[in-house]
């Protein structure tokens, strides 16, 4: 084996070991993020400052506390879970790879993460939740028809 082919196994080596232990600490994270604790605690946490936030595109200064403390309540407690989950676990290096594969990926725990680097993703998250509890989301479940695939047709 030639000094290029060692190097380079050594590459994918390095990446698939890198890319293995990502998808664990997502698989990790979804799990914490369906716990009903997490839950409660995003909850608790839209409910106080909701109503703070509009929709324009200027922001008032007290959104820059109010992501602050989101960064602080939510990370401490994913940090906290993700250590007892995956060895070695390191918030801020996890962040970086975030960021470094920020265009590759989507999903909902991809947009939650990123309501910690992102302000404009946390503001929409909030946005959003606003939306809904003053009940100006769109419902689409009335367009929803369900049919049968059966040639016979329905059954009584």
């Amino acid at each position: 084996m030639d000094l290029q082919t060692t190097e380079e196994n050594l590459a994918v080596s390095r990446s698939s070991s890198s890319d293995a232990k990502f998808d664990m600490i997502i698989g990790a994270i979804e799990d914490v993020v369906m716990e009903e604790e997490f839950q409660m605690l995003q909850h608790n946490f839209l409910e106080r400052y909701f109503h703070e936030f509009i929709d324009t595109e200027e922001n008032k200064f007290i959104y820059t506390d109010i992501h602050r403390e989101y960064i602080n309540l939510v990370e401490k407690y994913l940090s906290e879970r993700l250590v007892s989950k995956v060895p070695q676990f390191s918030m801020s290096e996890f962040m970086h790879q975030m960021i470094a594969r920020k265009n590759e990926l989507e999903g909902e725990i991809f947009e939650l993460l990123l309501t910690f680097s992102d302000f404009l993703t946390f503001k929409e998250m909030i946005l959003d939740y606003k939306a809904a509890k003053e009940g100006r989301t769109v419902d689409l479940s009335g367009g929803i028809m369900v049919t049968s695939f059966s040639k016979e047709g329905p059954t009584s």
